[in-house]
């Protein structure tokens, strides 16, 4: 559905389409992720995640879906809520306590198709699903705003 505007979001907000490809352990992964920006604090929410793979010979097929689910809500914490913050040379987050996590309302919908490949061997499919997603949501945020986002995690400045 590339071609057809995004639905909107749940609350009514305008959504986009963003899309990221990445290559690494024989594989290649593709993300498009459709975005909206709250209302009330323009925060990033990603409603849906489509995931392409070509991962060589799919051996497992489900295995494969849920390492590609996993990389989307593991790739999408990092994206909204990774950071760690340095004091006086000192990282803040001692603990993974201190750390946000994502949380189940924030995960989107992932749809994953494994493409039929021509290569006659499984290649990895354990990270390859991770680096795509980021660029994906930021080039989303970029088509609905115009500003691009180059850093982790994924935040609007105040001023936009």
């Amino acid at each position: 559905g590339w071609g057809t505007p995004p639905p909107p979001a749940p609350d009514g907000a305008k959504t986009a389409r963003g899309v990221a490809l990445h290559a690494s352990f024989g594989s290649v992964v593709a993300i498009v992720a459709t975005v909206s920006l709250a209302p009330a604090d323009r925060r990033v929410r990603v409603h849906r995640a489509v995931v392409a793979i070509d991962c060589g010979l799919a051996v497992n097929p489900n295995l494969i879906r849920q390492q590609m689910e996993g990389a989307v809500v593991f790739a999408l914490n990092a994206a909204l809520h990774g950071g760690v913050s340095v004091q006086d040379g000192r990282v803040q987050q001692a603990h993974f306590a201190d750390l946000p996590l994502l949380r189940l309302p924030e995960a989107p919908e992932v749809q994953v198709e494994i493409l039929p490949s021509p290569l006659a061997h499984p290649e990895g499919v354990g990270e390859p699903g991770l680096p795509p997603l980021a660029p994906a949501v930021a080039n989303a945020v970029f088509a609905l705003t115009g500003q691009r986002l180059r850093e982790l995690p994924l935040v609007l400045p105040a001023s936009a």
